[in-house]
């Protein structure tokens, strides 16, 4: 199954959702799990539960996270896998597991083509770039002179190498002509101290890990990963301000395995996209420097299509092999 079948699915099941909910199924009936590639506390793990929650007040039933971390998504792909094709499991998880992991290892045991079927996008988590504020530069624009001006002498973390913020940093690199040496660390608990502490001098990251040190002035945020400015922090501007099209920021979204009945996708994505308009849920999920989206099947298709294409990209640009 190509990219173009992927978004015809999920065209087909948007235009079903034209159809009355109560006219389709009486699903859910039961439990709905949700199994989330990550351990509890990251940006999935805590989307996830938020939306869970109130899912589970609308639909009547159970919504319930099951964390299955490790193997870099192959636990959770095959977790997916071996529970029927019913609509009662699903998956949430960022893009990386199908726009990275395809790129950067040569045997996976998922086909993000074959063997899942877009829901619907969740969120959208903006990363912010902060440097540490000895540096002196107080805009995007000051920064990017001040790493010209003296090549190889400023270095960046990220959470690892292939990560998004690896790879979104060295796509801004290519496309500005930036030598800023790369620092890999196991996760932002250890990158972002390190920032703060000055073994690095800048880093991209989500808010919640920089806010803290934000109000301490202990870091400066100088711009966002985003393709428009983002809403809670409208003083910052978006890289794609300076980059056209630069877009980095994660997304997340549920899936279904393939064979899922139509009419239940279509049931869960009418169900997410109401509670992605919810104030409650919307304020939540600022407070945690998330964006709630609620997008359709075919919508989410087109979002994961797009990220994948920029990663071939950035992967290319990184010279990352496979492994």
């Amino acid at each position: 199954m190509q990219r173009r079948d992927f978004i015809a699915i999920a065209t087909g099941a948007a235009t079903s959702a034209a159809l009355p909910l109560c006219a389709q199924s009486n699903y859910p009936s039961r439990v709905v799990r949700l199994i989330v590639p990550y351990a509890p506390g990251g940006f999935p793990d805590t989307v996830a539960r938020i939306y869970a929650r109130h899912l589970g007040e609308r639909l009547s039933q159970g919504v319930v996270i099951d964390n299955k971390p490790g193997a870099n998504g192959v636990l959770a792909a095959q977790a997916l896998a071996a529970a029927p094709a019913d609509g009662y499991t699903l998956l949430v998880t960022d893009g990386s597991m199908f726009s990275i992991n395809p790129l950067i290892y040569k045997q996976l045991s998922y086909d993000r083509n074959k063997d899942f079927m877009p829901v619907a996008m969740l969120a959208r988590a903006p990363l912010f770039l902060a440097i540490n504020p000895r540096l002196p530069a107080n805009s995007f624009a000051e920064f990017v002179a001040l790493v010209k001006a003296k090549p190889g002498a400023y270095s960046y973390g990220s959470s690892g190498i292939g990560s998004t913020h690896h790879l979104c940093t060295e796509a801004l690199k290519h496309a500005l002509g930036l030598d800023i040496r790369h620092i890999p660390f196991k996760g932002t608990s250890l990158s972002i101290p390190a920032l703060v502490g000055g073994q690095i001098d800048a880093v991209f990251s989500a808010l919640p890990s920089l806010a803290g040190f934000v109000k301490g002035n202990q870091v400066r945020l100088l711009a966002v990963n985003t393709a428009q400015r983002y809403s809670q922090a409208p003083q910052l501007p978006a890289i794609a301000e300076t980059v056209p099209g630069f877009d980095f920021a994660p997304t997340l979204g549920m899936l279904a395995s393939t064979g899922t009945p139509v009419d239940r996708i279509n049931r869960m994505a009418a169900e997410v996209a109401q509670v992605a308009k919810l104030a409650e849920l919307i304020n939540t999920m600022n407070a945690a420097g998330v964006e709630a989206v609620g997008a359709g099947p075919a919508e989410y298709a087109k979002a994961l299509q797009s990220e994948n294409e920029r990663m071939v990209s950035a992967v290319k640009i990184a010279d990352l092999k496979l492994e």
